[in-house]
């Protein structure tokens, strides 16, 4: 390329348009295999831009589906070629051949259409598909005969591209070109003069195509050309049939036979050419015969079971068309080369395990196709397994049980049955049979322990879950579905199943009370597992439920004793040391383990700084010297818990009297014991007196209503009767006015309780007011005074009861 004189053609077209952007147009023509780097066109200067503008604007080039050729050089604002540019590849046959590309600026926009064409190089030569072409034509052709050429590709275009032939010598040939509609040309050449094979049998030429390049390229193509004989004698073979023998196991390429024929005729009339006339058996499958030289061999995997014999058909045929012909025959030999066939002819997939010793399992028909020693067969099956393989005929063989089978020890087999013929090498083949052994209920459920111990809170909810009893039977399907169920049996006199009950399914034991571990610590019993076959078979567990101890009762004090009527004090002298024992608390507890134990604390006392409690044994101690000023009545409160958890308590209240001689102590607490007596006697009397007063006032109620409607009945039995009215005065009748001679009718109520040192006594008087002052001091009990009666003298006024 550097050598050539290339030339750069730039033609310009720029149009400016004055809508808001500034279009224009370029077109340079480049030569293809321009180096990399290579100047395309001055963009600036044919454009007529500034570089600083290509800058300023961002100029960039928009090459669309093209790859990238061309760059742009925005600091000298040339294009130049990015890379090789090849036209053919690029536009193949089609010209002209160009690239479009598109610049673009930017504030303000502009937009410039650039077109480079490529122009073609001779740089391809003419050339051939082949390098050579072969004829063989007779030396009785007719002058004239045509012979079609190939042709020649240049991919180069215009005056580049292919432009002629020409074919040397030209003694017996010449070439005659045709134009063809799609601007090709035929290339044909024709015979001008006669051949003589006998004066000259090959023929070499040479077909040349060039170009119209500067400088011209060319390609060429040689052309040989074989005279042929004119053929007057026949092949004829050596001898009219071949024997061969071969085993069924020869390879691929093995040769069986040299076939010959001999022809009288020189050149091509004298070359003889074998094949096979074979059509209707696969003899063109499984053999093969060389054309030139007659060797046959073998192409196919011959098998003696599918045929024995082959009858192989040769022809020998000269260049002129003559032939002869004869057979080979092959024999096959047979070897062990087939496996014996297995086929199951009856076959059982399951069979019980009580079936006895010689039951039939399996029936086989074994075939081995090959002869001789090597089709006779034996089969066998593994050792240590309770089967046997008998031989029922030739080809027939049976499979059937040895011993007695045991479905717990294997439930399945895989039998594999292995049948060797007697070949050398000796050939086998094996069938995995798979039986299943069906179960017999043979075997009772067996529990995973010999016995179970479990273990529940006491105060259990009833339903609650204990344990879980677990037995398993080696038998399948239904004749290893246990079932759990209680036995018979009594605890303390009661039926087990009033405590616990079992669930058949899972065997869950479940808690039917709630259990009390000061009544009942621990009880067993058994449980029963029996499975589902026929007859069921069974066995038994013990089972020992421990009830354990939950802290539900408080600690019970033993002394000192706790009684309502009478008081109980311990005494201290005034001479009492430090550490001075006053008394021991004694409690329990009828809980068990750490719920038991029980520590004591003072919760309350007189003087805390003169009392302790031992923590551990409940003992009640002096911690200081008693002194005078100690009061004598000393209270003591003591709180006594257990370790449970939660912790459950009791108290107890000791009444210690600090004093010397048991007349102090008995006039100190005689108030107390009277003020004890009060409050509860006052307690019990305020509740009857509640309940005297509402009888009392219902009861009035009634008699009221009662009276009412009695007098109003005497009423009316009076209006309507004829008889003098005749008053009648009651008892103790007492004027209202004051003037009758009879005395008026006190009415005195007294409210007391019994043994209370203060009690009002009021009295009610009819027509004036008097009270009657009870001494404080007094202690005895004054009976009720009943109220008389006092009827008024109109007869619709109520009966007065005066209550307090």
């Amino acid at each position: 390329m550097s050598d050539r004189t290339m030339r750069r053609q730039v033609l310009l077209f720029i149009s400016l348009l004055s809508l808001c952007s500034v279009f224009g147009q370029v077109t340079y023509s480049i030569p293809e295999e321009m180096s990399k780097g290579s100047l395309v066109g001055n963009i600036v200067q044919d454009l007529g831009l500034d570089v600083k503008r290509l800058k300023t604007g961002k100029a960039g080039i928009y090459t669309g589906d093209n790859a990238e050729y061309i760059a742009l050089n925005k600091d000298r604002g040339v294009l130049l070629v990015k890379e090789r540019i090849d036209r053919e590849a690029l536009c193949g046959q089609t010209t002209p051949c160009a690239l479009h590309l598109q610049i673009t600026l930017e504030d303000p926009i502009e937009f410039f259409t650039v077109t480079v064409q490529i122009n073609d190089i001779n740089d391809n030569i003419p050339s051939f598909k082949k390098d050579e072409m072969k004829f063989r034509i007779s030396e009785s052709a007719v002058i004239g005969a045509k012979f079609v050429l190939e042709r020649a590709l240049d991919l180069d275009v215009g005056v580049n591209g292919l432009q002629g032939y020409s074919l040397k010598p030209t003694d017996n040939f010449q070439l005659k070109l045709q134009n063809q509609q799609d601007g090709s040309k035929k290339v044909e050449m024709v015979l001008q003069k006669h051949l003589d094979r006998e004066a000259q049998d090959h023929l070499s030429l040479t077909l040349t195509a060039t170009d119209g390049g500067d400088p011209q390229l060319s390609g060429t193509m040689r052309i040989e050309i074989s005279v042929l004989d004119v053929n007057d004698n026949a092949p004829v073979f050596t001898q009219e049939v071949y024997k061969v023998t071969i085993m069924e196991t020869a390879p691929k390429g093995t040769i069986l036979s040299t076939v010959s024929a001999i022809d009288a005729d020189q050149g091509s009339n004298g070359k003889v050419s074998y094949s096979t006339t074979n059509t209707l058996d696969d003899v063109p499958v499984m053999f093969q015969i060389d054309e030139e030289n007659g060797v046959v061999a073998l192409s196919g995997n011959l098998d003696y079971e599918k045929a024995h014999h082959y009858e192989i058909h040769v022809q020998a045929s000269d260049d002129g068309g003559l032939t002869d012909s004869c057979k080979i025959i092959v024999e096959v030999t047979d070897t062990n080369d087939n496996h014996p066939s297995i086929n199951i002819m009856s076959k059982t997939n399951s069979i019980s395990e009580n079936s006895r010793p010689g039951t039939v399992v399996t029936i086989f028909n074994v075939e081995d196709p090959d002869s001789g020693e090597n089709g006779k067969v034996a089969c066998n099956i593994e050792e240590q397994m309770p089967f046997l393989m008998k031989t029922t005929s030739k080809k027939f063989f049976s499979l059937v049980t040895d011993s007695e089978l045991d479905r717990e020890t294997a439930s399945q087999y895989n039998i594999t049955v292995t049948c060797s013929d007697e070949g050398v090498p000796s050939l086998s083949s094996s069938v995995t049979l798979t039986l299943q052994i069906s179960d017999v209920n043979d075997n009772a459920p067996v529990f995973d322990r010999s016995s179970y111990e479990a273990y529940i809170v006491e105060n259990n909810t009833p339903g609650l879950s204990i344990f879980t009893v677990k037995a398993r039977d080696a038998d399948w399907n239904q004749n290893a579905r246990v079932s759990y169920m209680l036995e018979d049996s009594s605890v303390n006199g009661v039926p087990v199943s009033s405590y616990v009950s079992v669930s058949a399914d899972s065997g869950v034991i479940h808690a039917v009370r709630s259990f009390d571990y000061e009544q009942i610590k621990d009880f067993h019993f058994r449980v029963k597992a029996q499975d589902g076959g026929s007859p069921p078979l069974s066995s038994n567990v013990t089972v020992k439920v421990m009830i354990q101890d939950q802290n539900d009762n408080p600690p019970q004090v033993l002394y000192p004793v706790q009684t309502g009527g009478s008081l109980v004090a311990e005494m201290v002298p005034r001479s009492a040391d430090v550490g001075y024992l006053v008394t021991k608390v004694v409690a329990v507890d009828v809980d068990s383990g750490q719920n038991a134990w029980l520590s004591y604390k003072l919760q309350k006392a007189t003087d805390r700084a003169l009392f302790e409690v031992g923590l551990q044994n409940g003992e009640i101690r002096t911690i200081r010297q008693v002194t005078d000023k100690d009061a004598v009545k000393q209270r003591l409160t003591v709180i006594v818990e257990d370790n449970g958890q939660p912790s459950r308590s009791a108290t107890v209240i000791v009444n210690v009297a600090v004093a010397d001689s048991f007349p102090e102590v008995l006039s100190e607490f005689t108030d107390f014991t009277q003020d004890k007596e009060y409050n509860d006697n006052l307690t019990f009397y305020l509740v009857l007196a509640l309940a005297v007063v509402s009888f009392l006032f219902i009861t009035c109620l009634v008699v009221i209503i009662s009276v009412k409607i009695y007098r109003w009945r005497q009423s009316r039995v009076m209006c309507h009767s004829n008889l003098p009215v005749i008053p009648y005065y009651p008892p103790r009748y007492s004027d209202t006015l004051g003037t009758g001679t009879l005395q008026h009718v006190y009415n005195y109520e007294v409210c007391r309780t019994t043994d209370s040192r203060k009690s009002d006594c009021k009295f009610g008087i009819a027509g004036s007011q008097n009270v009657l002052i009870m001494d404080p001091s007094s202690t005895a009990t004054m009976q009720r005074i009943q109220s008389e009666k006092s009827f008024l003298d109109e007869p619709d006024s109520p009966l007065e009861v005066g209550i307090l």
